[in-house]
Protein backbone atom coordinates (compact mmCIF):
# COMPACT_ATOMS: atom_id res chain seq x y z
CA UNK A 1 0.00 0.00 0.00
CA UNK A 2 1.41 3.47 -0.83
CA UNK A 3 2.59 5.52 1.78
CA UNK A 4 1.45 8.95 2.21
CA UNK A 5 3.93 11.95 3.87
CA UNK A 6 2.87 15.62 4.70
CA UNK A 7 5.30 18.07 5.42
CA UNK A 8 4.52 20.98 7.24
CA UNK A 9 6.75 24.23 6.36
CA UNK A 10 7.74 25.90 3.15
CA UNK A 11 10.98 27.35 4.05
CA UNK A 12 14.45 26.70 3.27
CA UNK A 13 13.95 22.97 5.41
CA UNK A 14 11.15 22.65 4.03
CA UNK A 15 12.47 22.99 0.31
CA UNK A 16 15.22 20.84 1.22
CA UNK A 17 12.59 17.70 2.93
CA UNK A 18 10.24 18.40 0.20
CA UNK A 19 12.92 17.59 -2.42
CA UNK A 20 14.60 14.88 -0.85
CA UNK A 21 11.77 12.98 0.18
CA UNK A 22 10.52 13.02 -3.77
CA UNK A 23 13.70 11.73 -4.47
CA UNK A 24 13.17 8.60 -2.11
CA UNK A 25 9.30 8.48 -3.30
CA UNK A 26 9.51 5.23 -3.09
CA UNK A 27 9.74 5.33 0.60
CA UNK A 28 7.45 8.52 0.87
CA UNK A 29 4.82 7.38 -1.78
CA UNK A 30 2.20 10.51 -2.01
CA UNK A 31 4.20 13.35 -0.64
CA UNK A 32 1.88 17.38 0.28
CA UNK A 33 3.82 20.19 1.28
CA UNK A 34 1.34 22.29 3.52
CA UNK A 35 2.15 26.04 4.91
CA UNK A 36 0.14 28.69 5.57
CA UNK A 37 0.98 30.67 2.29
CA UNK A 38 0.73 27.68 -0.53
CA UNK A 39 2.10 30.03 -2.86
CA UNK A 40 5.62 28.92 -1.49
CA UNK A 41 4.69 25.41 -1.60
CA UNK A 42 3.57 25.56 -5.38
CA UNK A 43 7.15 27.26 -5.90
CA UNK A 44 8.69 24.32 -4.53
CA UNK A 45 6.68 21.58 -6.51
CA UNK A 46 7.18 23.22 -9.72
CA UNK A 47 10.72 22.96 -8.86
CA UNK A 48 10.86 19.50 -7.71
CA UNK A 49 8.66 18.23 -11.01
CA UNK A 50 11.01 20.65 -13.11
CA UNK A 51 14.38 18.58 -11.58
CA UNK A 52 13.07 15.54 -10.15
CA UNK A 53 10.08 14.59 -12.16
CA UNK A 54 8.14 13.99 -9.14
CA UNK A 55 4.58 15.24 -8.89
CA UNK A 56 3.95 16.81 -5.08
CA UNK A 57 0.48 17.87 -3.69
CA UNK A 58 0.56 21.41 -1.91
CA UNK A 59 -2.16 22.47 0.61
CA UNK A 60 -2.60 25.38 2.74
CA UNK A 61 -2.98 25.68 6.98
CA UNK A 62 -2.37 27.47 10.11
CA UNK A 63 0.06 25.01 11.97
CA UNK A 64 -1.20 27.18 15.17
CA UNK A 65 -4.72 26.02 14.75
CA UNK A 66 -5.25 22.56 15.95
CA UNK A 67 -8.98 22.06 14.39
CA UNK A 68 -6.94 23.31 11.21
CA UNK A 69 -4.21 20.89 11.15
CA UNK A 70 -7.09 18.03 12.35
CA UNK A 71 -8.86 18.92 9.04
CA UNK A 72 -6.41 18.36 6.67
CA UNK A 73 -5.26 15.38 8.59
CA UNK A 74 -8.17 13.94 7.77
CA UNK A 75 -8.59 14.49 4.48
CA UNK A 76 -5.08 13.34 3.48
CA UNK A 77 -4.49 10.46 5.94
CA UNK A 78 -0.88 10.82 6.01
CA UNK A 79 1.46 7.81 7.58
CA UNK A 80 3.81 10.54 9.05
CA UNK A 81 3.90 14.52 9.76
CA UNK A 82 6.99 15.99 9.10
CA UNK A 83 7.33 19.50 11.08
CA UNK A 84 9.59 21.79 9.82
CA UNK A 85 7.42 24.87 10.83
CA UNK A 86 7.94 27.35 13.77
CA UNK A 87 9.41 25.60 16.96
CA UNK A 88 6.32 27.50 18.11
CA UNK A 89 3.83 25.37 16.24
CA UNK A 90 5.78 22.08 17.91
CA UNK A 91 2.91 21.49 20.35
CA UNK A 92 -0.27 22.09 18.21
CA UNK A 93 1.25 19.77 15.44
CA UNK A 94 1.64 17.10 17.90
CA UNK A 95 -1.73 17.28 19.96
CA UNK A 96 -3.30 17.45 16.13
CA UNK A 97 -1.31 14.21 15.50
CA UNK A 98 -2.11 12.70 18.67
CA UNK A 99 -5.91 13.50 17.56
CA UNK A 100 -5.80 11.76 13.88
CA UNK A 101 -2.79 8.65 15.28
CA UNK A 102 -0.45 9.92 13.43
CA UNK A 103 3.48 10.05 13.46
CA UNK A 104 5.04 12.79 14.21
CA UNK A 105 9.23 14.02 13.73
CA UNK A 106 10.49 17.20 14.05
CA UNK A 107 14.05 18.87 13.79
CA UNK A 108 14.00 21.73 16.60
CA UNK A 109 12.22 21.26 20.25
CA UNK A 110 9.36 23.34 21.39
CA UNK A 111 10.24 27.33 21.89
CA UNK A 112 8.07 29.29 23.81
CA UNK A 113 6.27 32.53 21.46
CA UNK A 114 7.07 34.71 24.19
CA UNK A 115 9.95 33.60 26.34
CA UNK A 116 13.37 33.35 24.87
CA UNK A 117 14.17 29.46 26.30
CA UNK A 118 13.55 26.49 24.66
CA UNK A 119 13.26 22.87 25.89
CA UNK A 120 11.95 19.77 25.42
CA UNK A 121 9.72 19.21 28.61
CA UNK A 122 6.00 19.34 27.17
CA UNK A 123 7.10 17.72 24.02
CA UNK A 124 8.16 14.79 26.79
CA UNK A 125 5.14 15.31 28.77
CA UNK A 126 3.12 14.36 25.58
CA UNK A 127 4.70 10.85 26.12
CA UNK A 128 2.03 9.00 27.67
CA UNK A 129 -0.49 10.24 25.20
CA UNK A 130 1.64 9.19 21.92
CA UNK A 131 1.86 5.85 23.20
CA UNK A 132 -2.37 5.82 23.90
CA UNK A 133 -2.93 6.70 20.41
CA UNK A 134 0.23 3.73 19.27
CA UNK A 135 1.95 6.76 17.26
CA UNK A 136 5.39 7.67 17.59
CA UNK A 137 6.99 11.13 17.58
CA UNK A 138 10.79 11.45 17.10
CA UNK A 139 11.98 15.22 18.14
CA UNK A 140 14.99 16.81 16.50
CA UNK A 141 15.75 14.72 13.62
CA UNK A 142 17.98 17.86 11.84
CA UNK A 143 21.61 18.02 12.19
CA UNK A 144 21.92 20.00 15.59
CA UNK A 145 19.61 18.77 17.16
CA UNK A 146 19.56 15.26 15.08
CA UNK A 147 22.97 13.86 13.56
CA UNK A 148 25.27 14.98 16.61
CA UNK A 149 23.12 12.98 18.37
CA UNK A 150 23.49 10.02 16.34
CA UNK A 151 27.10 10.42 16.12
CA UNK A 152 27.22 10.48 19.98
CA UNK A 153 25.27 7.32 20.03
CA UNK A 154 27.78 5.92 17.47
CA UNK A 155 30.59 6.91 19.48
CA UNK A 156 28.70 5.19 22.46
CA UNK A 157 28.21 1.77 20.58
CA UNK A 158 31.59 1.55 18.79
CA UNK A 159 34.39 3.04 20.63
CA UNK A 160 33.78 3.53 24.16
CA UNK A 161 32.93 2.16 27.48
CA UNK A 162 31.86 5.55 28.59
CA UNK A 163 32.35 8.89 27.14
CA UNK A 164 33.00 11.68 29.51
CA UNK A 165 33.19 14.82 27.59
CA UNK A 166 31.98 16.19 24.77
CA UNK A 167 32.34 18.97 23.00
CA UNK A 168 29.45 19.95 20.06
CA UNK A 169 31.46 21.97 17.19
CA UNK A 170 29.02 23.50 14.55
CA UNK A 171 31.09 25.85 12.34
CA UNK A 172 29.52 27.29 9.35
CA UNK A 173 32.12 29.21 7.12
CA UNK A 174 29.62 30.20 4.61
CA UNK A 175 29.69 33.78 2.64
CA UNK A 176 26.75 34.84 1.89
CA UNK A 177 27.72 38.81 0.33
CA UNK A 178 25.31 40.75 2.80
CA UNK A 179 27.28 42.84 5.53
CA UNK A 180 24.36 40.73 8.09
CA UNK A 181 21.74 38.04 7.37
CA UNK A 182 21.01 35.10 9.16
CA UNK A 183 21.27 31.49 7.64
CA UNK A 184 17.48 30.30 9.26
CA UNK A 185 14.66 31.92 10.31
CA UNK A 186 16.44 35.19 11.96
CA UNK A 187 13.52 35.85 15.22
CA UNK A 188 14.77 32.12 15.89
CA UNK A 189 18.35 32.42 15.19
CA UNK A 190 18.95 35.61 16.59
CA UNK A 191 16.92 35.20 20.34
CA UNK A 192 18.89 31.92 20.53
CA UNK A 193 22.73 33.27 19.68
CA UNK A 194 21.67 36.19 22.01
CA UNK A 195 20.61 34.00 25.09
CA UNK A 196 23.22 33.47 28.14
CA UNK A 197 25.14 30.35 27.11
CA UNK A 198 25.04 27.15 29.71
CA UNK A 199 26.91 23.98 29.88
CA UNK A 200 26.41 20.91 31.69
CA UNK A 201 28.86 19.67 34.18
CA UNK A 202 29.50 17.34 37.50
CA UNK A 203 25.21 16.92 37.28
CA UNK A 204 24.78 19.89 36.60
CA UNK A 205 23.97 23.27 34.41
CA UNK A 206 26.35 26.48 34.81
CA UNK A 207 25.12 29.42 32.90
CA UNK A 208 27.26 31.92 30.98
CA UNK A 209 26.93 35.39 29.76
CA UNK A 210 26.26 35.46 25.69
CA UNK A 211 29.80 34.50 23.85
CA UNK A 212 31.56 34.69 27.65
CA UNK A 213 33.47 31.50 26.50
CA UNK A 214 35.42 31.06 23.23
CA UNK A 215 37.54 28.04 22.21
CA UNK A 216 39.47 28.09 18.33
CA UNK A 217 39.00 24.83 16.73
CA UNK A 218 40.90 23.39 13.62
CA UNK A 219 37.92 21.90 11.37
CA UNK A 220 39.03 19.82 8.72
CA UNK A 221 38.54 21.79 5.60
CA UNK A 222 37.73 24.92 6.76
CA UNK A 223 40.53 26.03 9.20
CA UNK A 224 40.64 27.67 12.62
CA UNK A 225 37.87 29.33 13.53
CA UNK A 226 36.81 31.30 16.82
CA UNK A 227 34.20 28.87 18.22
CA UNK A 228 31.67 30.33 21.44
CA UNK A 229 29.61 28.17 23.81
CA UNK A 230 25.59 28.80 23.68
CA UNK A 231 22.96 26.85 24.94
CA UNK A 232 21.45 24.30 22.09
CA UNK A 233 18.73 21.52 22.71
CA UNK A 234 20.46 18.69 22.64
CA UNK A 235 22.31 18.69 25.52
CA UNK A 236 19.14 18.19 27.16
CA UNK A 237 18.42 14.88 25.92
CA UNK A 238 22.09 13.71 25.73
CA UNK A 239 22.78 14.38 29.42
CA UNK A 240 20.11 11.53 30.04
CA UNK A 241 21.27 9.07 27.44
CA UNK A 242 24.81 8.85 27.61
CA UNK A 243 26.29 6.53 30.30
CA UNK A 244 29.16 8.36 32.15
CA UNK A 245 29.24 11.67 31.24
CA UNK A 246 30.80 14.32 33.02
CA UNK A 247 31.10 17.59 30.95
CA UNK A 248 28.90 18.57 27.83
CA UNK A 249 29.31 21.42 25.43
CA UNK A 250 28.03 23.53 22.31
CA UNK A 251 29.97 25.96 20.07
CA UNK A 252 29.27 27.71 17.04
CA UNK A 253 31.28 29.93 15.10
CA UNK A 254 30.52 33.50 14.58
CA UNK A 255 32.67 35.92 12.55
CA UNK A 256 33.33 39.63 13.99
CA UNK A 257 31.02 41.03 11.49
CA UNK A 258 28.44 38.85 12.71
CA UNK A 259 28.89 39.45 16.81
CA UNK A 260 28.86 43.33 15.99
CA UNK A 261 26.16 43.88 13.89
CA UNK A 262 24.19 41.52 16.82
CA UNK A 263 25.45 43.42 19.39
CA UNK A 264 24.73 46.85 18.06
CA UNK A 265 21.14 45.66 17.45
CA UNK A 266 21.03 44.31 20.88
CA UNK A 267 21.98 47.22 22.46
CA UNK A 268 19.60 49.46 20.36
CA UNK A 269 16.35 47.15 21.88
CA UNK A 270 16.34 45.29 18.27
CA UNK A 271 16.59 41.61 19.39
CA UNK A 272 13.63 42.48 22.08
CA UNK A 273 10.50 40.34 22.06
CA UNK A 274 8.02 42.31 23.97
CA UNK A 275 5.78 44.56 22.21
CA UNK A 276 6.44 48.14 21.81
CA UNK A 277 4.46 51.22 20.78
CA UNK A 278 5.89 52.74 17.25
CA UNK A 279 3.66 55.98 15.84
CA UNK A 280 0.31 54.14 17.44
CA UNK A 281 1.02 50.55 16.10
CA UNK A 282 2.17 47.54 18.38
CA UNK A 283 5.19 45.68 17.11
CA UNK A 284 7.57 43.39 18.44
CA UNK A 285 11.07 44.95 17.92
CA UNK A 286 12.84 41.43 17.15
CA UNK A 287 9.86 40.57 13.92
CA UNK A 288 10.30 43.97 12.54
CA UNK A 289 14.14 43.50 12.14
CA UNK A 290 12.77 39.67 10.62
CA UNK A 291 10.87 42.29 7.69
CA UNK A 292 14.12 44.13 6.92
CA UNK A 293 16.96 40.74 6.63
CA UNK A 294 16.95 39.29 4.14
CA UNK A 295 15.01 36.13 3.76
CA UNK A 296 17.05 32.90 4.42
CA UNK A 297 15.72 30.74 1.89
CA UNK A 298 17.49 33.34 -0.91
CA UNK A 299 20.36 32.99 0.18
CA UNK A 300 20.94 29.59 -1.38
CA UNK A 301 22.33 31.14 -4.62
CA UNK A 302 24.62 33.62 -3.26
CA UNK A 303 26.31 31.66 -0.36
CA UNK A 304 29.82 29.92 -0.93
CA UNK A 305 32.28 28.02 1.60
CA UNK A 306 31.23 24.78 3.58
CA UNK A 307 30.10 23.96 7.01
CA UNK A 308 31.77 21.37 9.20
CA UNK A 309 29.75 20.38 12.40
CA UNK A 310 30.59 17.51 14.43
CA UNK A 311 31.38 16.25 17.80
CA UNK A 312 34.62 15.83 19.75
CA UNK A 313 34.13 12.99 22.58
CA UNK A 314 36.69 12.06 24.87
CA UNK A 315 36.53 8.81 27.50
CA UNK A 316 37.63 5.15 28.23
CA UNK A 317 37.94 1.90 26.05
CA UNK A 318 38.72 -0.83 27.80
CA UNK A 319 40.75 0.95 30.79
CA UNK A 320 42.60 3.47 28.73
CA UNK A 321 41.57 6.93 27.73
CA UNK A 322 40.86 8.15 24.14
CA UNK A 323 39.42 10.72 22.42
CA UNK A 324 37.49 11.03 19.09
CA UNK A 325 35.68 13.30 16.46
CA UNK A 326 33.13 12.77 14.39
CA UNK A 327 31.82 15.13 11.75
CA UNK A 328 30.80 15.90 8.38
CA UNK A 329 31.39 18.51 5.86
CA UNK A 330 29.14 19.80 3.14
CA UNK A 331 29.26 22.67 0.66
CA UNK A 332 26.80 25.30 -0.41
CA UNK A 333 27.38 25.58 -3.84
CA UNK A 334 26.53 21.83 -4.16
CA UNK A 335 23.86 22.07 -2.08
CA UNK A 336 22.42 24.50 -3.69
CA UNK A 337 23.33 22.72 -7.03
CA UNK A 338 21.44 19.47 -5.92
CA UNK A 339 18.02 20.83 -4.01
CA UNK A 340 18.16 25.24 -4.57
CA UNK A 341 18.92 25.64 -1.09
CA UNK A 342 22.21 26.58 0.80
CA UNK A 343 24.06 24.27 3.38
CA UNK A 344 22.41 25.43 6.57
CA UNK A 345 19.24 24.48 5.29
CA UNK A 346 20.38 20.92 3.70
CA UNK A 347 22.20 19.41 6.56
CA UNK A 348 19.14 20.50 8.50
CA UNK A 349 16.62 18.79 6.06
CA UNK A 350 18.46 15.90 5.05
CA UNK A 351 18.45 14.13 8.36
CA UNK A 352 14.47 14.87 8.72
CA UNK A 353 14.11 12.75 5.67
CA UNK A 354 16.51 10.07 6.51
CA UNK A 355 14.39 10.12 9.91
CA UNK A 356 11.15 9.68 8.29
CA UNK A 357 12.42 6.93 6.13
CA UNK A 358 13.54 4.88 9.15
CA UNK A 359 10.11 5.17 10.80
CA UNK A 360 8.61 5.09 7.83
CA UNK A 361 10.47 1.73 6.84
CA UNK A 362 9.59 0.25 10.58
CA UNK A 363 13.24 0.56 11.12
CA UNK A 364 13.55 2.84 13.96
CA UNK A 365 9.77 2.50 15.27
CA UNK A 366 7.92 2.28 18.57
CA UNK A 367 5.45 3.84 20.31
CA UNK A 368 5.95 7.12 22.32
CA UNK A 369 8.08 10.69 21.99
CA UNK A 370 11.71 9.86 21.89
CA UNK A 371 15.09 11.84 20.84
CA UNK A 372 17.44 10.24 18.43
CA UNK A 373 19.83 9.13 20.44
CA UNK A 374 17.95 6.19 21.76
CA UNK A 375 17.72 4.59 18.54
CA UNK A 376 20.22 2.24 16.84
CA UNK A 377 22.46 5.23 15.08
CA UNK A 378 23.96 2.95 12.55
CA UNK A 379 21.20 2.43 9.78
CA UNK A 380 21.08 6.21 10.60
CA UNK A 381 24.77 6.67 9.69
CA UNK A 382 24.47 4.50 6.55
CA UNK A 383 21.36 6.50 5.40
CA UNK A 384 23.87 9.68 5.55
CA UNK A 385 26.69 8.31 3.28
CA UNK A 386 23.98 7.80 0.73
CA UNK A 387 21.66 10.47 0.51
CA UNK A 388 24.65 13.27 0.42
CA UNK A 389 25.76 13.85 4.21
CA UNK A 390 28.96 11.59 4.31
CA UNK A 391 31.59 11.70 7.57
CA UNK A 392 34.48 11.04 8.63
CA UNK A 393 35.86 9.90 11.99
CA UNK A 394 39.32 10.89 13.48
CA UNK A 395 40.69 8.79 16.40
CA UNK A 396 43.31 10.41 18.90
Amino acid sequence: MTKKTLIIGAGGVGNVVAFKCAMNNKSFGDITLASRTISKCDTIAKNIKDRVGVDIKTASVDADSVDELVTLFNEIKPDIVINVALPYQDLSIMDACVECGVDYLDTANYEHPDTAKFEYKEQWARDEAFKEANIMGLLGSGFDPGVTNVFCAYAQKHYFDEIHYIDILDCNDGDHGYPFATNFNPEINLREVSANGRYWEDEKWIETKPMEIKQVWDYPEVGKRDSYLLYHEEMESLVKHIKGLKRIRFFMTFGESYLTHMRCLENVGMLGIEEVEHNGCKIVPIQFLKTLLPDPASLGERTKGKTNIGIYAKGIKDGKEKSIYIYQVSDHEKCYKEVMSQAVSYTTGVPAMIGAKLMLENIWHKSGVWNMEQFDPDPFMEELNKQGLPWQVIEY
